[in-house]
C-alpha cells in the first residue's frame, strides 16, 4: 500500500512549483484532483475485447524505488493493456501483438528517474535485446527474433518526438512504423495520470488516429488502478480490478 505523509506536499503541489522529486509517487490528494477533473470523454465503454496483461517484473527496473512511481510496474502494465487494445483495432499478427505489448510493458523499466531522462529509452531497448528471451519467457508469450528487434526500435523510440528523429532514428522508424507508433499511442493514453493538465494526452503529436472511445477506457484504467494501489492492493491486484470493472462497463 502507498500512502501520504502527514503534512507532505501532493505530487500536484510539486508540479506545480516544479519542485517534483526523482521519485513521484501517487498520493490520494492528487489522485482525486486528477478524478475531479477527468475530461468530457463521455462514458468509459465494456472493453471491446479481453486485452493482454503483461505485467514488469521488479528485477527489470534499473531503480527498485520506480517500481511504485509514475512510471513504475502499473505504467508498463496499462500501456500494454492500451497497446492490446490498439493492436487489435489494426489487427496486428498474434506475433506483433506480442511483441508490441512486451514492448509496452518495459519501456521504461531502465529509467533513473521519473524526471525527464532522456536516455531511458535507448537504456531499455538495449537491455531488452540483451534480455528478450528471458523477458517474454517470463510473460509466457514468444515473440520471434525479428519481430523481438522491432519491439526493441518500438523502446528506443518511444520518448523521441518524430521532429526529433535522427537520420539513423528515422531509418530504424521505418523499418516497421506502425509498431512505433502504436506504442507512442499507448504510452501518451495514460498520461492522465500526471500532476498537471498541460502534461496529458495530446493527440497532435501522435501519427494515429485515436478512438473516440478509447481516452475515458484509458482514463478509468488508470484512475481505478490508481485508486486500488493507494488503497492496498498489489500491483497485479489493483490492474486487474480496474480491468475487471471496465470489462463489465459502468
Amino acid at each position: 500500500m502507498t500512502s501520504q505523509a502527514p503534512n507532505s506536499a501532493s505530487l500536484r503541489e510539486l508540479a506545480e512549483q516544479r519542485l517534483l522529486p526523482a521519485h513521484q509517487i501517487m498520493d490520494q490528494d492528487t489522485l482525486t484532483w486528477i478524478i475531479q477533473r477527468r475530461p468530457t470523454l463521455g462514458a468509459a465503454p465494456a472493453l471491446p475485447h479481453q486485452p493482454l496483461l503483461l505485467m514488469p517484473e521488479v528485477a527489470w527496473f534499473a531503480d527498485p524505488l520506480l517500481t511504485d512511481s509514475i512510471h513504475g510496474i502499473r505504467h508498463g502494465a496499462r500501456v500494454c493493456v492500451l497497446a492490446s487494445i490498439l493492436a487489435q483495432e489494426h489487427g496486428l499478427s498474434r506475433d506483433d501483438t506480442a511483441a508490441l505489448c512486451t514492448a509496452a510493458a518495459v519501456h521504461d523499466c531502465r529509467r533513473h528517474d521519473d524526471r525527464d531522462d532522456r536516455e531511458h529509452g535507448k537504456r531499455a531497448a538495449d537491455w531488452f535485446t540483451r534480455n528478450s528471451s528471458t523477458v517474454t519467457a517470463a510473460f509466457g508469450h514468444p515473440v520471434p527474433d525479428r519481430s523481438a528487434a522491432w519491439a526493441a526500435t518500438a523502446i528506443g523510440l518511444h520518448n523521441i518526438p518524430y521532429s526529433a528523429f535522427t537520420l539513423a532514428e528515422a531509418r530504424a522508424y521505418q523499418q516497421d512504423p506502425l509498431l512505433v507508433d502504436l506504442l507512442k499511442a499507448a504510452d501518451c493514453l495514460d498520461r492522465y495520470r500526471l500532476p498537471l493538465q498541460r502534461w496529458w494526452p495530446d493527440p497532435s503529436h501522435l501519427r494515429i488516429a485515436i478512438p473516440g472511445w478509447l481516452p475515458p477506457i484509458a482514463f478509468d484504467l488508470m484512475a481505478g488502478s490508481e485508486q486500488a494501489r493507494l488503497d492496498g492492493a498489489t500491483h497485479h491486484e489493483a490492474l486487474t480490478h480496474a480491468l475487471h470493472t471496465l470489462s463489465n462497463g459502468r
